[in-house]
């Protein structure tokens, strides 16, 4: 990993997004061969940033009736092979050993996908039917814009295989969209990244709370500071933090980056008011945050989870060069 190269990593992500956006548009390499593979379920494999992004994705499939599971690549228990059953196995690098590992369970089934940004890579060979991210390099080797292309790629690879949709879709209008929101994040940077970074920049570490339908930005945000500046940094699910993240704000100097816009955001804000936690909002004005964050389109999901991350990952690069 080369982490000074990633501040350039981050740059690219807009033209990165709009060329993703025509390629959708196009249609993406190996999508024509999915409908024939008869599936009715869906099993998605994946590890760290992969599976964060998949599980947002599957979400609003199930919630149209579809069925589609994410399970981590390194779980033993994992369904066995069936007619019906399609696996996409989910690995920017198309090397993650986890990966590897449980798709040979699958391999020769003629119902294994690969979504990767290296189709050349092993998990491409052993595959039947390869997608790819269309991410460019990523030189710091930090899962940054291959982490935004999952989103996009995999919507279009479960639509393929399943013949149906949500109305909401990571497509290319909405890429696009979190591509014109992300420079326009950039271009703001200069006022809101120093009092951000000061902010959460706690003794005890950092915490990141996110609803449920974008749930990845929580996680990716506290990966990211774990992996640039090596922080420690925590994920919650917004309604679930009130489970298990909120006894901490008792005993600790609890410094908090919330994406805005769940309908439990009020429970949360509630106990870290009595408490005297700090932290910043992102996407929303929420009572109480000593700093708001907004960008264009932070109202619709499709856009956020897309974008707001970006927030994190400034942060973290800051915190390294520091």
């Amino acid at each position: 990993m080369d982490t000074a190269a990633f501040r350039a990593d981050l740059e690219l992500i807009p033209e990165t997004l709009d060329a993703l956006a025509d390629a959708l548009d196009a249609g993406l390499p190996g999508l024509e061969r999915l409908p024939v593979l008869g599936a009715s379920r869906v099993l998605v494999l994946g590890m760290g940033s992969s599976r964060y992004a998949a599980d947002v994705v599957a979400r609003r499939y199930r919630a149209i009736g579809a069925t589609v599971v994410v399970e981590l690549a390194s779980a033993e228990l994992l369904p066995p092979t069936a007619p019906d059953l399609a696996v996409v196995a989910v690995s920017a690098t198309g090397g993650s050993a986890e990966v590897l590992r449980a798709v040979e369970r699958y391999r020769g089934t003629g119902r294994l996908v690969a979504v990767t940004n290296r189709p050349e890579s092993e998990l491409g060979r052993l595959a039947d039917v390869v997608v790819p991210l269309l991410a460019g390099v990523e030189a710091s080797g930090v899962a940054c814009r291959t982490f935004r292309a999952t989103f996009p790629v995999l919507d279009a690879v479960l639509e393929a295989l399943l013949g149906t949709a949500p109305a909401a879709r990571f497509d290319g209008t909405s890429v696009r969209a979190a591509a014109a929101a992300t420079r326009a994040l950039f271009a703001t940077s200069a006022e809101w990244l120093p009092p951000v970074a000061e902010l959460l920049a706690a003794p005890m570490g950092t915490w990141a709370l996110a609803p449920a339908e974008r749930a990845s930005s929580a996680q990716q945000s506290a990966l990211m500071l774990r992996e640039v500046p090596r922080r420690a940094a925590y994920a919650s699910e917004t309604g679930d933090w009130s489970h298990v993240d909120v006894y901490l704000t008792k005993t600790q100097d609890y410094r908090a980056l919330v994406f805005a816009g769940s309908v439990w955001d009020a429970q949360a804000l509630d106990w870290m008011a009595q408490r005297g936690s700090r932290f910043a909002s992102i996407g929303r004005d929420l009572p109480g945050a000593e700093l708001t964050i907004r960008f264009p389109g932070d109202e619709r999901d499709e856009v956020a989870a897309l974008t707001e991350v970006l927030v994190g990952e400034l942060v973290a690069d800051r915190w390294l060069r520091a």
